[in-house]
């Protein structure tokens, strides 16, 4: 499943390069709770055919009803671009489904110039990111590549939202676990590479719409050149392929790198990339391991959502709290048990080996 801005803006310039009526919603800005964050966007035909949200269904059924089969004096009609409120009132935000107290704007544009939506769309198939600004009272459109992601600007005059490629993901090892967490990724909008140079597991690899590469690890990391947008993790518990493959990405500006294992493993892996491959603390400190939640997972699939959701919330830059992380977890976790001495009565502590 590609990145959902692309999908929404190649549905939009495939419709209106028909010759079809078509407007695109972009959410502009938010009060209190909102379903979909800012720059949030979604492309709407006048046959009723949607494509992407803005919420969590109740405002584009009235979009819907008002631009597709609208006559009357609420209908939306074509012409500059409108911005559109919903859930100012209780009653509104109770009749939209918006959460308590949640209210946001959107900015409608009438039939937007599908050379122009051909051109942003090829630019983010190439792996380009773009902003694309609109006066908001012309509906003039001005579009260019962009270095990195700019925040949504909405002024009296324009909005200016940013657009970027699809996040990555490289996943080291062709095994079970990458088979779950290829799949989960591939939902959540990531184009998916999986690198295994066995060809005892590659050959075996099932995973649709999933990039499989029988390349040396680090080469591939190289030949990818990571991103912001990219994460690369091994699973393969072999260090002759996770090392390579972390080795580079770790030099390279990805916003997730990490590697499966225990605690032991991993402090091995950083004396191994410290000694053998002269990586300094700084890299070093950017390699998660053990990696995932601590959510008690213990089968490949629950180790997948571990991993995925930990993924998820660097993706969306969030601090996670103390004790959310398998290190911090299984530490918590390994505080020594206390048994009964039946003799003397006393509690004598147990010696837990930690993996």
């Amino acid at each position: 499943m590609e990145n959902l801005d692309v999908h929404v803006l190649r549905h939009l310039a495939q419709w209106r390069s028909h010759g079809e009526r078509a407007l695109l919603a972009t959410v502009v800005r938010t009060w209190g709770s909102s379903p979909r964050p800012v720059g949030s966007i979604m492309a709407l035909g006048a046959s009723g055919a949607v494509v992407g949200s803005v919420s969590g269904g109740c405002i584009e059924d009235d979009l819907i009803a008002r631009y597709s089969h609208g006559d009357g004096a609420d209908a939306l009609r074509d012409g500059p671009p409108q911005l559109l409120r919903y859930g100012v009132s209780a009653d509104e935000a109770h009749r939209f489904g918006l959460p308590c107290g949640g209210t946001l704007e959107l900015l409608l544009e009438f039939n937007p110039d599908a050379a122009a939506l051909g051109q942003l769309v090829q630019w983010l198939d190439e792996g380009r990111m773009a902003r694309r600004t609109v006066d908001k009272a012309t509906g003039a459109v001005a579009q260019q590549v962009s270095d990195a992601p700019e925040m949504l600007v909405h002024d009296a005059q324009r909005v200016a939202n940013s657009f970027g490629p699809e996040y990555r993901m490289l996943l080291i090892g062709a095994g079970q676990l990458s088979e779950y967490l290829a799949t989960m990724a591939l939902f959540n909008g990531f184009a998916v590479t999986v690198c295994d140079p066995r060809e005892e597991y590659s050959r075996h690899w099932s995973v649709a719409s999933v990039q499989l590469s029988r390349e040396m690890p680090d080469d591939l990391v190289r030949a990818m050149r990571p991103d912001a947008r990219t994460c690369i993790i091994g699973l393969t518990h072999d260090p002759k392929l996770d090392d390579l493959a972390l080795m580079e990405a770790l030099e390279s500006p990805a916003f997730y790198v990490g590697a499966i294992g225990s605690r032991r493993n991993t402090a091995l892996r950083l004396q191994r990339l410290s000694e053998h491959f002269g990586l300094g603390q700084a890299q070093l400190a950017r390699l998660r391991g053990p990696i995932g939640l601590y959510i008690g997972s213990k089968t490949p699939p629950e180790i997948a959502v571990s991993i995925m959701a930990e993924v998820l919330a660097a993706k969306n830059g969030v601090a996670l709290p103390r004790g959310m992380t398998v290190e911090e977890g299984k530490l918590a976790a390994a505080e020594p048990p206390q048994a009964l001495d039946a003799a003397e009565g006393a509690l004598i502590p147990l010696v837990c080996g930690i993996g």
